[in-house]
């Protein structure tokens, strides 16, 4: 992937992790500090910047995924196709393109953002919570997965009828529905209405 100035700000040149900062917001999006993530997340939660991503294939199935059982926030449970975080000063557009190629080993054939979605959901299992300031993105996927086995544990592509099924059935994150929603009239726009989204 590309460096941009944010990224390249956020890499360690000495393999040692370095604190991710995440970028806080108010209830307009407008950026007004930062916050280590982990800390970000803790009860009652402090509003931060975040994306979504819905990818698509060329029959209108949704890429999904499911959690690392590594992950320290909703592990192995199924949520969209790519989530997470712009580092301070990074465009929504570019890191949602960034993780998606980071997670998945793909780069969308198309890429465009589907508006926001502000929200707010305690994570019961890890007692987290999500105080986010989403950037939903839909697009489509070409090239063959590869996932990376830390961030990803299995990917599905569904219809909306078997997404249906799948929600009623296995555990999803708790933003997922959130976020599918606020997607929909750009994911229907995108897929057609042969789709069924």
């Amino acid at each position: 992937m590309p460096t941009t100035p944010a990224t390249a700000a956020h890499s360690s040149s000495n393999g040692t992790a370095e604190a991710i900062m995440l970028e806080l917001v108010d209830e307009n999006g407008t950026t007004i500090g930062t916050a280590e993530k982990l800390s970000a997340h803790q009860p009652p939660g402090r509003l931060h910047r975040a994306f979504s991503v819905f990818l698509f294939d060329e029959r209108g199935r949704l890429l999904l995924q499911r959690r690392a059982l590594g992950k320290y926030h909703s592990p192995g449970v199924w949520s969209n196709t790519c989530c997470g975080h712009p580092y301070p000063g990074e465009a929504p557009f570019a890191a949602a393109a960034r993780r998606t190629h980071e997670e998945l080993g793909i780069s969308p054939s198309l890429l465009a953002e589907a508006g926001t979605v502000r929200y707010n959901h305690p994570d019961p299992a890890s007692g987290l919570v999500e105080q986010e300031f989403n950037h939903l993105f839909v697009g489509m996927v070409q090239d063959r997965l590869r996932p990376d086995p830390e961030e990803v544990g299995e990917t599905a592509f569904v219809t909306a009828e078997e997404l249906a099924e799948r929600h009623s059935e296995a555990p999803f994150s708790a933003w997922f529905m959130t976020v599918l929603d606020a997607a929909r009239p750009a994911v229907r726009e995108l897929t057609g209405p042969s789709a069924g989204w």
